[in-house]
């Protein structure tokens, strides 16, 4: 694939440092820059997708009604730690 990029003077400062630091090709550089931030971004979502999970299997946790009121039961883990305002939307209430 292709790029084309238009930089402003910090950023262009930047890639220039970068290329004469590594004595990298512009697309070594920017693919390096580019699996470094995918891999923050990546790293960032993990673990809240992993919360959910955990939330949501609860297999050997003795609750045999998850499936049933996953609903409820995220809305009541939400109503602890969001305001009031905002857990009236969730329930569908204003």
């Amino acid at each position: 694939m292709r790029i084309n990029a238009r930089l402003d003077s910090e950023s262009q400062r930047q890639l220039e440092y970068l290329l004469e630091a590594t004595g990298s090709s512009i697309s070594d550089v920017l693919k390096t820059c580019l699996a470094h931030y995918y891999s923050m971004v990546r790293g960032t979502r993990t673990p809240r997708l992993k919360h959910l999970l955990a939330f949501s299997d609860k297999r050997g946790s003795g609750r045999s009604d998850v499936s049933v009121r996953a609903k409820e039961l995220l809305t009541d883990t939400i109503s602890a730690k969001a305001p009031i305002r905002r857990i009236a939307r969730v329930r569908g209430t204003r």
